[in-house]
């Protein structure tokens, strides 16, 4: 039993003992591997142990990691690939190229490129919006007042499949504050699957924060550090 495989199965149950607080079910909780900085023997580690949904933050470093483990081809299933960093305009065209998912659109030029630059034989690119829930400078996010408007943006783009919301909390140790940004996010969720029947992700809470984050929704938890250990 590798070390990976022992951490993946703690968070596992960690999401378990979260969501059975609050009567709901482990498995509408998807774990998301944040894979960022860590090599690609390790991600196939992680994949070995039963882990298919990778985040990678950074366009250069990820695009290199995909197209070695395509082309290494040692997976009877595909991999699932997260977008999950600040996106450039200047760096979308190998984001719209490579990945699955990106969960950082916070404005309608990136959705657009990524839109225009998506291969017409590939499937819809699936994007959730980043929010910045916390209003803080430093973060990357439209505003909650905009989500709506720029929903339908991205609703209207072709290539692009609208799937719901991912925001990054501030860091407090002020857990009802946490949770009040987290119950904010998970209204305007359930504002988008009012209007947009595919939208059925709700990104939020990572390894110090998961508890809160499935007590108020969560749908997808971004954990890194307590699959991988720390940052290389």
């Amino acid at each position: 039993m590798t070390n990976i495989f022992k951490q993946i199965t703690s968070v596992k149950q960690k999401i378990v003992h979260a969501a059975t607080q609050v009567q709901r079910n482990a498995d509408e909780i998807q774990l998301l591997a944040v894979s960022k900085t860590k090599p690609v023997a390790l991600i196939k580690e992680a994949y070995q142990s039963g882990l298919r949904h990778f985040g990678e933050n950074y366009v250069q470093e990820s695009v290199e990691k995909i197209q070695q483990i395509r082309l290494d081809n040692d997976f009877d299933e595909p991999v699932i690939w997260y977008f999950i960093g600040p996106l450039q305009s200047n760096k979308t065209r190998p984001v719209a190229e490579n990945f699955d998912w990106v969960q950082s659109v916070d404005r309608f030029k990136i959705a657009q490129r990524l839109n225009d630059q998506r291969p017409a034989e590939l499937a819809k690119l699936n994007i959730c919006l980043q929010v910045n829930i916390s209003g803080e400078q430093s973060k990357s996010g439209t505003t909650l007042s905009q989500v709506i408007e720029l929903a339908s943006q991205v609703h209207d783009l072709p290539h692009l499949k609208l799937r719901g919301i991912m925001a990054i909390p501030e860091k407090t140790s002020d857990n009802e504050r946490l949770e009040n940004q987290f119950k904010d996010l998970h209204i305007i969720y359930q504002k988008l699957q009012q209007l947009y029947p595919d939208v059925d992700t709700l990104s939020m809470g990572m390894s110090g924060d998961l508890n809160s984050a499935i007590r108020c929704g969560s749908t997808m938890v971004r954990i890194g550090t307590d699959i991988f250990g720390s940052r290389s």
